[in-house]
């Protein structure tokens, strides 16, 4: 299942229950690209115990601002609406997925 994308109208309800990994991204940011297949398989990899989405940060400026989001990409992890690890930079699947792991233990 590819990850979801969400906009500022349906980030909280995305995020309220269960564990979220929101990837904050653009177009032309040459890391989001290469962070985008690691997304997508984290994905699918969690597709019945965790959410991912992405959000394009050109288009949803309230919310990179509701969460300090100053470069890109940037991933942020919720567990039942709550935020609990932040990820700035390109991250490889190995960090993502044992971050996933821990906020689901």
């Amino acid at each position: 299942m590819p990850a979801q994308t969400i906009t500022t109208d349906t980030f909280a309800t995305t995020i309220k229950d269960g564990v979220t990994l929101v990837d904050f991204w653009a177009t032309w940011c040459p890391p989001c690209r290469m962070q985008g297949p690691i997304v997508e398989k984290l994905s699918e990899e969690y597709s019945d115990q965790a959410k991912v989405a992405k959000v394009d940060v050109d288009s949803n400026q309230e919310l990179a601002t509701q969460f300090g989001i100053q470069s890109i990409p940037t991933l942020l992890l919720f567990k039942d609406g709550e935020l609990v690890n932040k990820f700035i930079g390109l991250q490889s699947k190995d960090v993502l997925d044992g971050a996933i792991k821990d906020a689901l233990a």
